[in-house]
């Protein structure tokens, strides 16, 4: 099968030819699944890069979906709800140990077929989902990802606003239902004024949850956020860089990270947008056009 695949660190993909993982290799609760869809995340390039020292070579993509081919020797058990033809989401863990949701390894799946556990978990979803269950009553959303969270927390009952410096990014995110969008642009003081005045009486918002890189990014997530609240930062930047005695220590605002849900909470994702209509912006590029794909990363498309 095709496959794109990082062989050095900093240097460009590489499409080799690698063998389908055999069927007899499946442990008795994996799945083999034949990819038609699979996502590049901002992961994908810390990767690349080497930031987490991946061993290689190592397959792009840990995001993707599509159809079961084989399964695992449990297939027989009555907790097995997985058969061949059926349609998949996968994720990061591999082998995952049952005891909690760490895990030890993660299939990739910028190849056409990938091993894969039948407790996986699609990324970007899950991490907005879980940290969209703790308590709030008013969000703050900004970043790429923002009006995905927009509409699942909308459709939690929430009151969101959004903020982003980007006018497709705006625009965007009035048309996926923000009650409030503002132009990061203008300047954190006015931001912060306008963030106020639409929440809470002028106290801030109950949590935000910061998904863009800038370096001005979480500063502003927690100069939004009241006093006591939550930021929960998602994006990846090298640094996160937080101005922590006027906007953490003396005002109580709390940061905290968002990973995975448990395999339940999975299944609740999947029926909440399902039952609410949301919907992804998406790019498509077929087959492994990886270099038309990277270059509209790279633009912050």
């Amino acid at each position: 099968m095709k496959a794109i695949r990082v062989t050095s660190f900093n240097s460009p993909y590489e499409i080799q030819t690698i063998p389908v993982p055999s069927p007899t290799s499946l442990v008795p609760h994996g799945l083999l699944v034949k990819i038609v869809v699979a996502s590049y995340c901002h992961t994908d390039g810390m990767v690349s890069s080497g930031i987490f020292n991946t061993s290689l070579p190592c397959t792009a993509s840990h995001e993707g979906s599509d159809t079961v081919v084989a399964v695992g020797s449990a297939s027989a058990s009555p907790d097995f709800d997985f058969k061949v033809g059926g349609r998949v989401m996968c994720g990061l863990p591999l082998h995952p140990c049952g005891s909690c949701f760490y895990c030890t390894s993660a299939p990739e799946t910028f190849r056409q077929y990938v091993r894969t556990a039948v407790a996986s978990k699609v990324m970007s979803g899950l991490m907005l989902m879980g940290a969209l269950r703790m308590p709030h009553r008013r969000l703050e959303l900004g970043g790429r990802l923002g009006h995905l969270g927009i509409q699942m927390a909308k459709a939690l009952g929430l009151r969101v606003i959004g903020i982003d410096a980007r006018d497709e990014g705006l625009e965007l995110m009035k048309s996926s239902g923000a009650d409030v969008v503002l132009d990061a642009r203008r300047g954190q003081e006015d931001v912060v004024k306008e963030a106020n005045d639409a929440a809470n009486e002028g106290e801030g918002v109950d949590a935000t949850l910061n998904l863009s890189d800038a370096d001005s990014a979480a500063g502003l997530a927690c100069a939004v956020t009241k006093m006591h609240g939550t930021v929960v930062q998602i994006a990846q930047p090298d640094e996160v860089k937080i101005p922590s005695q006027e906007l953490v220590v003396f005002r109580d605002v709390r940061v905290r990270g968002s990973l995975l849900c448990s395999r339940e909470e999975s299944v609740g994702l999947r029926e909440h947008v399902a039952k609410n209509g949301i919907t992804l912006k998406t790019n498509v590029f077929h087959g492994l056009d990886s270099w038309a794909l990277l270059s509209l990363c790279i633009r912050g498309r």
